[in-house]
């Protein structure tokens, strides 16, 4: 792949602008419409497989079932197509006492002549609900901040 437009920051994992991951993969036959361009609900199918390798990659087990989305905003800005190969980073950008917030940006690459592009970018918030009886938001686990928070130098 090239990156002739954007270069990440840092590899996945970590970065000196916050914790981040990069999930590679094509726009498949199902992510398209009749046009052979992404369905938008594919950014967030591709958003959230960034955040399954983030998690995975820094550790945090129990977090999928106790992290809803409280909110999603995004910004699309061009059209991804078929057997394209796409690019998202995920970027922490905050993390709060029982909240978190993810920046993204998804990538379309090179593909018959297009050039490299910013197909979406955005931002969501997950809460902390563990699954208990009451199911209220409550602080984080002390060692999820601390795997998903950038290390001081």
């Amino acid at each position: 792949m090239k990156n002739t437009q954007y270069q990440a920051a840092a590899p996945a994992g970590a970065g000196p602008d916050g914790v981040r991951a990069v999930h590679r993969c094509r726009v498949e036959w199902s992510d398209t419409d009749a046009s052979g361009h992404y369905h938008n609900t594919a950014v967030a199918r591709f958003v959230e497989a960034a955040e399954a390798a983030l998690v995975r990659e820094r550790g945090v087990a129990g977090y999928f079932g106790a992290a809803p989305r409280v909110r999603y905003e995004v910004d699309f800005t061009a059209p991804l197509w078929f057997q394209q190969e796409v690019t998202t980073v995920l970027t922490v950008e905050r993390v709060g006492t029982s909240s978190m917030t993810f920046g993204f940006e998804v990538w379309g690459e090179e593909i018959d002549g297009r050039p490299r592009q910013l197909a979406a970018a955005g931002r969501y918030t997950v809460v902390h609900v563990p699954q208990s009886a009451d199911r209220r938001s409550v602080p984080w686990p002390a060692e999820w901040v601390t795997a998903l928070t950038p290390a001081q130098g």
